[in-house]
């Protein structure tokens, strides 16, 4: 065969392939439809974030984000399913089918993107690893905790933090490793720990919940960047685009302006033409998801934009009470940034 001949031969062959694999590309969404809810792994227990009330219906940033995922997909907010999960767990049970997606405070960092098989697709929300303490033990700053025993929850990111940090100013400390928040809050009211180390999301929720929250004390130190990010499993691109796009309309509502209330005079009446885009008078990017012109407009009502969900669930007139701060829009000073929608 000539050289030439055996070049073309050789990208056709290579272009087959690409073909082949794009064709298989989206069985997630498609597995979806056909059960007809979407499965999304949250946290057991979460103030803010994922936590059930008293009659049991799961609450926080969280959950509400695969709620409006379930209603852009089938413009019914109660198509979702909720599977709690440990940390230890969470990225096994994505990984073998048991859900669509994980929404559940879960680190993107380079090896977990690159060796589970797993792949995050955007950022929702920006922590930071830090230390809870009692009031009443004086500590003002994480060095002076020599010789602490230390609270911390396995297979996160925070075990490794913690160990990184007192290694690295010379400092002994004792850790006690405990599979779920709730188990380590007890530890800490029980005196078992002097100090609770993981995301200061995670200690301002776990601060919520104590018989006296005014006595403890979130040190202001971070010791980490954690942006969280809502994971899927690799090779199905057209799953990926949806969750990836479906979290960048919230955002882009926000800076829009668009909320829960307005959206469907918006809708009617704006000649802004990202908005007409982003609600579906125009239908191009449902198209693109191979969802419903509408599928934006719907999540935003039932859910609202960013901004809304973020100050109904962590802000500061919430128990929680969590400034924005970096998941703040990139106007305000923040971090939040959602791609241009057309």
């Amino acid at each position: 065969m000539k050289w030439n001949e055996l070049l073309r031969a050789t990208l056709a062959a290579a272009l087959v392939g690409v073909l082949g694999t794009a064709a298989q590309a989206g069985p997630t969404l498609d597995q979806v439809r056909q059960r007809g809810t979407l499965a999304c792994g949250v946290h057991t227990g979460n103030a803010g974030m994922s936590l059930p009330d008293s009659r049991g219906v799961y609450q926080g940033l969280e959950v509400d984000l695969c709620r409006g995922l379930a209603v852009a997909i089938f413009n019914d907010i109660t198509k979702v399913r909720f599977i709690p999960l440990t940390a230890s767990m969470r990225f096994t049970a994505l990984g073998s089918g048991e859900i669509d997606v994980l929404i559940r405070g879960s680190t993107q960092t380079m090896l977990r993107d690159t060796t589970l098989g797993l792949r995050h697709a955007v950022t929702y929300f920006y922590d930071g690893h830090g230390f809870m303490v009692r009031n009443s033990l004086g500590v003002q700053r994480v060095r002076d905790l020599s010789g602490a025993t230390i609270c911390l929850i396995q297979g996160t990111t925070n075990e490794q933090v913690t160990a990184d940090y007192f290694r690295s100013v010379n400092v002994p400390f004792t850790p006690v490793v405990f599979e779920r928040t709730d188990q380590a809050a007890a530890a800490l009211q029980a005196g078992r720990c002097d100090a609770f180390g993981t995301d200061a999301s995670q200690l301002a929720a776990t601060r919520s919940t104590m018989q006296n929250p005014r006595d403890w004390t979130v040190l202001p130190e971070r010791f980490s960047k954690e942006p969280y990010a809502a994971y899927i499993r690799r090779g199905d691109d057209e799953w990926f685009d949806l969750v990836r796009w479906y979290t960048y309309a919230l955002l882009e509502a926000e800076e829009l302006g668009v909320t829960a209330a307005t959206a469907e005079e918006m809708r009617r009446s704006s000649t802004n033409a990202n908005v007409r885009r982003l609600l579906g008078a125009t239908p191009e990017l449902g198209q693109s998801l191979k969802l419903d012109p509408a599928w934006a407009y719907n999540a935003i009502r039932a859910i609202g934009n960013y901004g809304e969900l973020y100050e109904r669930t962590m802000g500061e007139r919430t128990p929680v009470g969590l400034p924005r701060a970096q998941n703040n829009l990139w106007t305000n000073g923040g971090l939040m940034y959602a791609l241009p929608m057309r």
